[in-house]
């Protein structure tokens, strides 16, 4: 655990030029800006030497902001943070340009400020606490995971709209701190189980994941309420989420014993960056569980949508399917699919019955059982998330240069390391089987041999993040009725856009600069590093030459996917039935195009 951050205004001043520094690059590489060049504006001392050219925006007559930045890959842009004139302030910024520019109503202004606060709050308290890169490589996955610092194209990161600032101190992944879960009964009547076929009930589950005296004790405590504790599923409940959402939106359900509120199991776990997420840090072999949270962060209310969570035991069984029966992915990719492998799932008596109400009202109580990472990997090897390798301690160095030169390879030697760890796999799925998960810095894992040098790749979080290709691939024909129901399906053309914007747009734009700065590697040479192993796994399956022309990675252009228009412009912060999805806007030119 880390102290609260101290009311330092010079650690707020620093988080916020940086903050702004990203608002300006990202709301310009989705054009909610368009800077004009500033040919008058020359670098002030202690600027970057090759801070790039230099930009103006202007806001009012009286308010011009001037900055310097370079351009990169699929037209982004890199903002020098120490070159932001005339203020390094977020809300200065918008309060100045959120009408006349950004074109933000009121509704939409007032919340976005509410969500840059709790940010800044959050970057503040993670820099009290920012460890250099040198002992970073050296926590485990768990503990790594509490001091990344967010998703790195959304601006707001860390709104959390519904937590306080004594609850994103205590639940946030940032605060680093161990919690026991308790867990409720639920009676069978609003409660459904669903498993993969080792699991096919809950009794084995429960076998598994609870100690015996504590599952006798969860069923004393439902027999002590004259019911049958066999009419019932057990299932951990977010703290947070018991006391906001559950005990008042079920409390018809409380008071007659359809739901028991019960002890904890004992175990101590610790939040990921998802928040909702779960790691057992007392019995690591045991499985992470996944709680709905009616928290708004980045896009979404992090709920668990009641279809989906039902099928998420079938869609693990279905792509761990596809994987045990391809060669490739399973004995030369070895690539680690986190199954989604028992879930319970229950039902609101009168919002589930209700497709019209927002869709958090729909996503409130429930539980996904998902597969330890670590019982996957071999002896000397460990993981980490995608985006870690983003991050930069206060020194200013990257924890991929920290990784690079604990390998003892070349920067570019191990840049192709870690592409052929990421790609294979995720090209062989779309390839092969039209299917296409979305490997954003979150639910990408990179496996590690002993000497930091990437050898393969983990996936996680199947059930939201697959998408499957609407043209009828002999290879889909399989595909349960029960799957092919809940995941979403898209043109082939659009379904190379996850992998673009998930990992290329997502994360690799940032990771080319960062290489280019610390590693020596230029940025054309990183892209070409990518394309190389794309054509590299062409030339291993040539009989798919029909499905590369069919999903195009290589094209002259891609559509612009855009996360922070969404929230800007396209469903601001209203209430709506279904979830929301990024925008499109527009067209960039893609790196990995060579005429």
């Amino acid at each position: 655990m880390i102290a609260p951050p101290p009311y330092d205004s010079a650690a707020w001043r620093h988080a916020s030029r940086r903050l702004l520094a990203k608002m300006l690059a990202e709301f310009a590489y989705e054009e909610v800006i368009v800077p004009e060049p500033d040919p008058g504006h020359a670098a002030r001392e202690g600027e970057e030497p090759d801070g790039g050219s230099a930009y103006r925006v202007v806001l009012a007559d009286d308010v011009t902001y001037r900055f310097r930045a370079r351009r990169g890959a699929y037209g982004s842009w890199q903002v020098d943070p120490g070159s932001i004139t005339p203020t390094g302030d977020p809300l200065h910024f918008l309060a100045h340009g959120h009408a006349s520019v950004l074109g933000l109503n009121g509704d939409t202004t007032g919340h976005l400020i509410r969500e840059l606060l709790a940010t800044l709050r959050a970057d503040v308290r993670l820099d009290t606490g920012a460890l250099p890169a040198a002992e970073l490589a050296d926590l485990d996955y768990a503990e790594l995971e509490g001091h990344q610092t967010g998703h790195p194209w959304l601006v707001a990161n860390k709104g959390r709209i519904g937590f306080s600032d004594a609850d994103a101190a205590r639940w946030a992944p940032e605060a680093r701190r161990q919690h026991r879960l308790p867990w409720i009964a639920v009676h069978r009547d609003l409660a459904e189980y669903r498993g993969t076929s080792t699991l096919a009930t809950p009794v084995v589950l429960y076998a598994q994941e609870l100690a015996p005296d504590t599952l006798d004790t969860f069923r004393h405590a439902v027999a002590d309420r004259d019911r049958d504790p066999d009419d019932y599923l057990f299932l951990p409940v977010h703290p947070w989420q018991w006391d906001q959402v559950v005990a008042p939106l079920f409390a018809p359900a409380i008071a007659d014993a359809t739901i028991i509120h019960l002890t904890t199991d004992n175990d101590l776990r610790v939040a990921q960056q998802s928040i909702r997420t779960f790691l057992n840090a007392t019995r690591p072999a045991r499985r992470t569980v996944k709680l709905p949270l009616s928290v708004l962060n980045t896009l979404v209310y992090r709920g668990l949508p009641t279809e989906r969570t039902l099928a998420a035991p079938a869609v693990t069984s279905w792509v761990h399917g596809l994987r045990d029966h391809d060669r490739f992915l399973r004995d030369e990719a070895r690539v680690i699919l986190l199954g989604e492998v028992a879930s319970v799932t229950v039902a609101h008596p009168q919002y589930d019955a209700l497709p019209a109400v927002p869709y958090q009202y729909r996503e409130l109580l429930g539980c996904i059982w998902r597969e330890p990472l670590d019982a996957y990997l071999d002896a000397g090897e460990r993981a980490r998330t995608l985006a870690s390798l983003l991050h930069t301690d206060p020194a200013g160095r990257a924890f991929t240069a920290e990784l690079v030169e604990r390998s003892g390879l070349t920067p570019q030697v191990w840049l192709r390391h870690l592409f052929a760890a990421l790609l294979p796999p995720l090209l062989h799925f779309l390839y092969r089987y039209g299917t296409v998960f979305t490997p954003h810095g979150e639910n990408a894992i990179v496996v590690f041999d002993e000497n930091d040098v990437p050898v393969r790749l983990a996936v996680k979080d199947f059930v939201d993040d697959i998408n499957v290709s609407a043209e009828q691939l002999p290879e889909l024909r399989a595909m349960p009725a029960e799957v092919r129901d809940v995941l979403l399906t898209e043109p082939p053309e659009f379904l190379t856009q996850f992998i673009h914007s998930g990992l290329f747009v997502g994360v690799l734009r940032y990771l080319a600069p960062l290489c280019e700065r610390q590693l020596g590697v230029p940025e054309d040479d990183f892209w070409a590093l990518v394309r190389d192993t794309i054509l590299r796994h062409q030339e291993r399956f040539p009989e798919l030459k029909e499905r590369f022309a069919m999903f195009d990675l290589l094209t002259p252009r891609i559509e612009r996917l855009c996360l922070n228009r969404n929230r800007l412009h396209l469903d601001g912060y209203r209430d709506r039935a279904e979830r929301p999805h990024a925008a499109v806007h527009g067209t960039v030119p893609n790196p990995l195009y060579s005429p």
